[in-house]
């Protein structure tokens, strides 16, 4: 088939990488030009350097607009495909091809629908996360389903290893509805959007803990942000501390959420949890953080006792 692929950032280029080495033709590349954006700036494998290697037709665009249309209807695809392509697509342009618009989205939907949904699925405590390609509708990652595969997530798996693992399935998913849908013979599923979860983009304020929630939420929390995304962060004495590795602790303490309490293994204690002066509850152990400076410290080093508190503000 004829595809023009709409994508952006490794999963825009994994997935035309994909395309090349399938048999059918990618007649165009359409892709955003690099941005500064925190979370658009790391997994940046570049869409536009594969295309111009492989000699495909490139077009540069921050959204849709009729010079876009026009140049997609000029290269008369068949399908559309698109992946972590960052903004709305008119029906005029995802209904233009025979096979209309293929979309690929790191999730199980209809949950996790809209922005960073690995991140958000480890936050929340998912058991998977997982690839789904379905057909581009009017609604936001809505459309009917073609495919779909799980990622489990593992008790100690960061979001980092998780959104490789869903990177690393996209030529298997994506041959495969492309087969089906070139065969003839694709079932379509509609989606139950009764289960539908819907999570924003996210800023750095989606990043700062909240000592009063449990250490089980803040450990997946801060495994869900571990390098390159901005980290977990807090603040102590007016310093922020971003925490890079942190696990629940074994035993189990009281006090008030936030307070700088005693080593345990390999870090230091924070209190945690609702109704943490009744002393039911474990904390979360912070084992290596980082400054704003950039340097790295061990947390035994940069606590040497207990004493004073975590907080939301400087």
């Amino acid at each position: 088939m004829r595809v023009v692929t709409f994508g952006y950032q490794t999963w825009g280029h994994k997935t035309l990488q994909a395309l090349l080495d399938s048999p059918h033709e990618v007649v165009l590349a359409v892709t955003h030009p690099p941005s500064d954006h925190a979370y658009e700036s790391i997994w940046a494998d570049s869409v536009e350097d594969l295309a111009r290697a492989n000699n495909v037709p490139l077009h540069l665009a921050k959204r849709p607009d009729a010079e876009l249309i026009d140049r997609v209807k000029r290269a008369e695809p068949d399908i559309i495909v698109a992946n972590n392509w960052r903004t709305w697509l008119p029906k005029e342009l995802f209904d233009l091809p025979p096979h209309g618009t293929l979309n690929l989205h790191d999730s199980m939907l209809p949950k996790f629908t809209g922005f960073s949904p690995v991140i958000w699925a480890l936050i929340s405590g998912e058991s998977e996360v997982g690839l789904t390609a379905h057909r581009m509708d009017d609604g936001l990652d809505t459309g009917d389903v073609v495919v779909q595969r799980a990622v489990p997530i593992g008790p100690r798996d960061t979001s980092t290893q998780l959104v490789q693992a869903t990177i690393d399935i996209i030529p298997e998913v994506l041959s495969e509805a492309l087969e089906l849908i070139e065969s003839g013979n694709a079932i379509w599923t509609p989606q139950n959007l009764e289960d539908r979860t819907f999570f924003h983009k996210r800023a750095e304020i989606d990043d700062r803990i909240d000592w009063t929630w449990p250490a089980e939420y803040i450990d997946r929390f801060v495994r869900a942000l571990v390098d390159p995304y901005p980290n977990a962060y807090t603040y102590f004495r007016g310093q922020r501390l971003r925490i890079v590795q942190a696990s629940v602790s074994q035993c189990r303490y009281g006090g008030t959420p936030g307070r700088v309490f005693i080593r345990e293994g390999k870090g230091m204690v924070i209190v945690a949890g609702p109704d943490a002066y009744r002393g039911g509850n474990r904390g979360l152990v912070i084992e290596r953080l980082r400054t704003d400076d950039g340097v790295e410290h061990d947390a035994n080093d940069f606590f040497p006792q207990g004493g004073g508190y975590l907080t939301n503000e400087r």
